[in-house]
Formats: structure tokens, C-alpha cells, sequence
């Protein structure tokens, strides 16, 4: 926090006219007197409305930074919130064209000194990025938080050539999301034809998504990681363990150097002043001396950060909710390639360090896991602490193959992505395999710790998968994501290894069986090496978010139910926001997610998602809703989709359209 506080205003929608005439809505946080004494901006492009959907977050942040003399710049993507047109897909060029035109816009303003950041956790994260790629003059730094440097391997569609579920889900999210009508109190009475427009124009995101499903040029648009040399500004990239873009500020630092600084903590998807498990970090604190640095000037020692600075966590246990992870902050000056720590398969079936014995035989091990394998994996990016994180791995680890050392006699700290190398044969073309790291505690409790998958299909790149050769032991390089971790003496590591891991990930055409070669298993964990214990400051205010009125209470369900008579398995989610009103704009809203995923016995091609959101908007006198509907498919040859949308007015329903196609399986 800063030492000295400046007064401030809101503006609470600035229309901001692009070259092609289009209007985007902002919001803007103003130091008092900026126009006499220019401060730097930081700037938000979102399509998650500045009015609504991210406000409780923007308005726990932007008023810290304009206190401390940073202007805040809030503003929505085309076809969000109150900005005008039709949002056309994720990241795309006309997004970042749209993006590098507002930085200037930012800069050229009589409040301005000419210099402007760039902010934001997902979505924000990612194009922040993708913008400072392209190098508009005026942005001097970002600050990146849970993004990734690569589309396709760390985000939500796929990941090493598996289908991950959250590929649909996340569909069904920005069709609601971008069904959400504008706010008559800001546009007027054009609002009606304005959201319209979008009903009638919006994209589904899956059909492109599901058109791609190898590596191609549609991912490696907007994937830093194409080319890192090129990166031009300073970034600090920040993440969480809990969430699945766990992996992207080392990656960071491996590819930018000395340009990107790494903080990785033990949170969900969550800015992090607000998230979980604790401990948080005081974000703001860190926020306003990196722009006082890069966008002001200021001597501050910001360059001079450690380039890694990580939670290491200690023992930590699965909960209902993880209020808490025990462990303990260190710091890397400079990150180096860590030394591996090398374990294999001794003759009994034990993970022992060292080596694999070369020229060893008679360890094949024949694996074929029931196909809701990975019902206890949570979700793939987290939000809550909750049983959206992965819980005790017993119930998995039941349908997986596992191989553990013996209870350690001593600490282990490791930091890194751990590698595992091994030769498998299938007679399947197609197959999936999933690696998990496990730490299981004395009395049994399994805690995830990492994991990764592949697609065997996939297994010498991701560009141009081929069929696996039938029957033949093929080496297989699974690297699994990153992890900073303590395994307790008296505890073991364990190794799970399953063909399934539904219904994070989705299973090829055929129920396909591997089997293991054991004595070719090499597993390789990150030593933590060299580092210094430091202390990161936690935020003064443990409770930083606005508080709304509530006028209908929220709920969370999570649940799986086996149907043991008809071999079927369920597992659904159920989040309701809950009905609130932000009190200075008077209008409420509400989201529900109603999602169901089922697969039965013995059959991949038996899956079916659905994703049903319902959001609702209102004032006196007024009220709007939105049912969005999404749904996947398969057969051995195809993906079948379909969407649809309902729109009411009042109780009339004014609007209504469907969608539904196929797409071919692309060795996936």
C-alpha cells in the first residue's frame, strides 16, 4: 500500500469511439488533479462487464491504485457489457487490434503521462500478453495472472491432444456470458436492439474450438511462447497451484528471462488479495511499485525482484474446503534448469531412487482403468477451495496402477515440472494416459499434488498426431505440470498412472488398454536447489471485496451418483450466484450453472455433457433472462454438439435459437 493517498474520482462509463466507429463502454478511475499532474494508466479489456461481472474485483483494486496516483482504465471487449457489436472468439486479431488502438487512446490523453500498463487474471492475463507481443509504443509492462504462453497446451480445450471437459463448459459460460443484455441505464433505449444483435450474431466458441484440434496456426495466434525473443516489456506473471494454469510463470521465465518476473502461490483461479487457500499476497502493495517502476520511473528496486518466488507446500491435505495450505515462501534470484531427482521401478514394484535397469524384462504390467476414473480431480481451473480442487485420491488411485517408495526417511522439497519417461504398447490407435503425483500421508490420506496427460496419439508433438503401432512398446515423454511441494519424512510419493481421467478429461473413441513396461519407468522430480526462505506480505485488509445487498442467498453442489444396476455414471454441478444488487447502480443479477456429465460401463462413446446457465437481470420495473443450453456427443467418427438460446423479456420469451452440428474426430 502505498505511504501517501490521493484522491480520486470514478467515472463510471467513458464511451471510448474506435477507428471503424464502434463505441466501447469504460470505467475509469481518475487521480484528482491528473490533467495539471499526468499519472500512468493500467488498462482491463474484458468481456465480463465492468458493470456486473467484474466490479466486486475492479472496485477492491482500481481505487488502491488510483489512491496511489495510477489512473485505472476498465474497458469492455465489443459485444460485452454496454460496448457496442458483437464479440467475434477468443483473443482474435480484431480483439488485440482493438486492444493496441486503446492503449494509444490512453496515451494521448491530457491525463496521461504517455505511459500504460497492462492487467488481468484469465482472459486479462492472456491478451495482456498477447498485446505486449505486438508491441504498441505506449504499454511498458503487464501483469499477467493465471494466463498461459501457450493456447493449446494450457488452457481450457485441450491439453497434450486430450479433450479436456472444460473445453465445453467454458463454451457454455461465454454463450451465456455473451447473452447478457446491455444496461438500459448507460445506453438508453437502444439496449433492446443492441442485445438483439448479439443474440442473433454471437458466435458458439466450441465449433471453432473443435475445428482445431491439433496444434495448428489457430493456437500458435495469441501463444507468446512462438516467439519469446520478441517480448518487449517487463511482465510479472503470477499463478496459483490450485489452478491449472499452474505451469505458465516458469514458463515464463524459461522463455523471457530477464524480462518476466515468477510468483506462484497456493491459490485457486483467483486474484491474489482474495484467494484460497491462504496464505494471500498483498497484491495491491506489489501491484503499484511495478508500475511505479516501468510506468513512472521510479528507483524502486521492482527490476531487482527475485526471478522466482514461490509457495513451497508442506504436507497439505485434501479438505472440504482448504482454508489453508501449510508450507512456506522461497526465492531464486535467477531460475535455472532444476537437478532431477530420479526414481524407478525395483523388481517388487517399488519407486526407488536411481535409474532404470537397463536390459531388465518381466515387468509388463497390463493397465486398463474403469472409465469414470477421476471423479476425485475437481476442476481444471478452480474457483472456489472446495471440492472444485482435487480431494483424496483413494477413490482414483483404486482404478489406477501404482507404484510408491518406501515412507521417506527424510524431507524432499522439489519445485519444477517433474518428467516421466516410460514404453507402453496398445492395440488401440488411439489412447490416453494419465500420470498423477501423489502424496500420501501416513495415515493413508492421497493428496494430488500434480499431474499431467497425454494423448498417445499425440506423443511425439502435437502438431501432427499419428496412430500409435499396434502392439509395439513405444516410448512415451509425459512432462506433467509444475508443482512446488514438501513431501514430509514418514510420507511416500506415489505414482498413479490410468488410461481415464473423466470427466476432466474425455475419453478417446475405444476403451483403450496400455500395458506398462515397469523396468523401462524412469520418473524425474525438480530438485528445489538453492534458495532463500523469505517472507511475502499478506494484504492489510483480510476482506477487501465490496459487500452487495443480497436479496436471494447462493448455492453450491457438487456430486457424483453411480447408477450400479445400469452401469452409469454421474457427475454433476450446480452453482447459483445468488441474487445481487450493487448498491450504487441499483441492478441486480444472477447466473445459475446447472452441468451434468455421464458415461457408462465399459463404453467412451456412451458420453454426454450438458451445460445449462441461466442469468438474470433486473431493476423495477424491468427484468431480462437469458436459458443457454450446450451439449457434446460423440460417435467413434464425430463430435456432436449443439447449442441453444432463449431470451425473455418480463415473462415473454422475445428470442429463441438453436445450433447443432458435427465435427469430425481428429485422432482425439
Amino acid at each position: 500500500m502505498p505511504m501517501t493517498s490521493r484522491a480520486f474520482t470514478v467515472i463510471e462509463n467513458e464511451w471510448i469511439t474506435l477507428a471503424d466507429g464502434t463505441r466501447l463502454a469504460a470505467r475509469i478511475w481518475m487521480p484528482e488533479h491528473a490533467e495539471q499532474d499526468p499519472v500512468p494508466a493500467v488498462f482491463e479489456f474484458l468481456p465480463y462487464r465492468k458493470g456486473d461481472g467484474t466490479s466486486p474485483r475492479d472496485e477492491s483494486t482500481y481505487p488502491v491504485f488510483a489512491a496511489a496516483g495510477i489512473a485505472g482504465v476498465r474497458v469492455d471487449i465489443r459485444g460485452s457489457g454496454e460496448s457496442d457489436g458483437v464479440i467475434d472468439g477468443e483473443y482474435t486479431p480484431l480483439e488485440l487490434a482493438n486492444a493496441c488502438e486503446l492503449v494509444a487512446w490512453i496515451a494521448a490523453q491530457p491525463w496521461s503521462n504517455g505511459s500504460v500498463g497492462m492487467m488481468g487474471i484469465s482472459w486479462g492475463g492472456f491478451n495482456c500478453l498477447q498485446v505486449a507481443a505486438l508491441k504498441p509504443p505506449a504499454l511498458k509492462a503487464v501483469i499477467s495472472i493465471a494466463s498461459t504462453v501457450d493456447r493449446y497446451n494450457d488452457d481450457i480445450h485441450y491439453k497434450n491432444g486430450t479433450h479436456l471437459s472444460a473445453q465445453l463448459s467454458w463454451a457454455a459460460t461465454m454463450l451465456a456470458y455473451q447473452s447478457r443484455s446491455p444496461d438500459p441505464d448507460i445506453v438508453g433505449d437502444r439496449w433492446k436492439n443492441m442485445w438483439l444483435e448479439r443474440l442473433e450474431n454471437e458466435p458458439f466458441f466450441l465449433e471453432e474450438w473443435l475445428q482445431h484440434q491439433r496444434r495448428d496456426a489457430f493456437w500458435k495466434h495469441g501463444s507468446i511462447c512462438e516467439d519469446f525473443s520478441g517480448f518487449p516489456v517487463p511482465a510479472l506473471v503470477i499463478a496459483g497451484w490450485a489452478d491449472g494454469y499452474r505451469s505458465t510463470p516458469l514458463k515464463a521465465v524459461e522463455g523471457l528471462g530477464d524480462k518476466a518476473k515468477a510468483l506462484i502461490g497456493p491459490w485457486v483461479h483467483k486474484y491474489p488479495h482474495f484467494a484460497w487457500p491462504k496464505p494471500r499476497m498483498d497484491f495491491h502493495g506489489e501491484a503499484i511499485a511495478w508500475w511505479n517502476r516501468w510506468l513512472g520511473g521510479e528507483e524502486n528496486g521492482a527490476e531487482s525482484t527475485p526471478q522466482i518466488r514461490a509457495y513451497i507446500q508442506d504436507a497439505a491435505r485434501p479438505a472440504l474446503r482448504r482454508e489453508v495450505d501449510p508450507g512456506f515462501w522461497i526465492a531464486k534470484d535467477t531460475w535455472q534448469t532444476p537437478q532431477m531427482a530420479t526414481f524407478y521401478v525395483e523388481q517388487y514394484g517399488t519407486l526407488t531412487p536411481g535409474m532404470p535397469i537397463a536390459g531388465a524384462s518381466g515387468h509388463d504390467r497390463y493397465l486398463k482403468s474403469p472409465l469414470d476414473t477421476g471423479i476425485m480431480a475437481g476442476e481444471w481451473f478452480t474457483l472456489k477451495p472446495d471440492a472444485e480442487m482435487a480431494l483424496d485420491q483413494r477413490l482414483d488411485d483404486a482404478g489406477s496402477l501404482i507404484i510408491e517408495t518406501p515412507p521417506l526417511t527424510e524431507p524432499q522439497d522439489f519445485l519444477g515440472q517433474p518428467v516421466l519417461e516410460l514404453d507402453v504398447s496398445t492395440e488401440a490407435e488411439i489412447g490416453n494416459l494419465c500420470a498423477r503425483l501423489v502424496d500420501v500421508h501416513p495415515d493413508g490420506t492421497a493428496t494430488r499434488v500434480t499431474f499431467g496427460v497425454v494423448n498417445l496419439a499425440h506423443r511425439d508433438g502435437n502438431a501432427e498426431p499419428k496412430a500409435m503401432p499396434r502392439g509395439e512398446k513405444t516410448r512415451i515423454r509425459l512432462v506433467l505440470d509444475a508443482m512446488g511441494y514438501r513431501f514430509r519424512a514418514g510420507h511416500r510419493i506415489r505414482l498413479s498412472l490410468s488410461t481415464a481421467y473423466w470427466p476432466m478429461v474425455l475419453p478417446p473413441p475405444t476403451d483403450a488398454d496400455v500395458t506398462i513396461d515397469l523396468a523401462s519407468l524412469g520418473l524425474a522430480l525438480p530438485k528445489l536447489g538453492a534458495h532463500k526462505v523469505i517472507a511475502i506480505p499478506e494484504p492489510a485488509n483480510p476482506d477487501p471485496l465490496p459487500k452487495y445487498t443480497e436479496l436471494a442467498p447462493g448455492e453450491t453442489a457438487r456430486g457424483v451418483e453411480r447408477d450400479l444396476t445400469n452401469g452409469l455414471t454421474e457427475y454433476s454441478i450446480y452453482e447459483d450466484t445468488g441474487l445481487f444488487e450493487h448498491p450504487g447502480t441499483g441492478l441486480a443479477t444472477r447466473q445459475v450453472r446447472d452441468e451434468l456429465w455421464s458415461i457408462g460401463q465399459d463404453d467412451p462413446l456412451s458420453m454426454t455433457g450438458t451445460s445449462i446457465w441461466t442469468c438474470d437481470m433486473q431493476r423495477p420495473g424491468w427484468f431480462v433472462r437469458t436459458v443457454s443450453t450446450a451439449t457434446i456427443a460423440c460417435t467413434a467418427t464425430d463430435w456432436l454438439i449443439s447449442a441453444s438460446v432463449r431470451a425473455f423479456e418480463g415473462e415473454a420469451q422475445i428470442f429463441e435459437k438453436t445450433f447443432e452440428k458435427a465435427i469430425p474426430r481428429d485422432f482425439m
